[in-house]
């Protein structure tokens, strides 16, 4: 796991950084206006929030572990090298049955990519 600096939530390559209930994630592109790109690591037992975003669309690809993708209440398992695309506004969260951590990479495209753009449906840490 890489370094971080607590103060400005960046790892040791100065990547912003940080650490949720279910995991954590790494940005490692936000320089264009119309996309983002994250990695982001969910730990075995744990799930993001049931959400959606007003403003992006977002790519899914796994690079490792098994994801439970639920999307507008259908569910998706995901190994290895899967991918799935999120509309903007369809409700979806990525859960983690294994005992392994579910690592992917998200990118997102649309015109604002703010963590205020989640609007969260369900969650497990209480959460609005």
């Amino acid at each position: 796991m890489n370094n971080t600096d607590a103060m400005n939530n960046t790892d040791e390559w100065g990547r912003e950084y940080d650490v949720r209930p279910w995991g954590n994630y790494t940005v490692l592109d936000d320089v264009a206006d119309d996309h983002k790109v994250k990695r982001i690591v969910v730990t075995p037992g744990k799930r993001l929030s049931y959400q959606t975003h007003k403003f992006r669309a977002e790519h899914w690809y796994v690079v490792s572990g098994v994801a439970t993708v639920v999307l507008d209440g259908a569910t998706h398992v995901l190994c290895a090298g899967g991918s799935i695309d999120i509309a903007i506004g369809a409700a979806h969260r990525c859960e983690n049955h294994g005992a392994e951590p579910v690592v992917f990479i998200e990118v997102q495209h649309g015109t604002y990519f703010g963590e205020d753009d989640i609007v969260r449906l369900e969650d497990d840490f209480g959460r609005g």
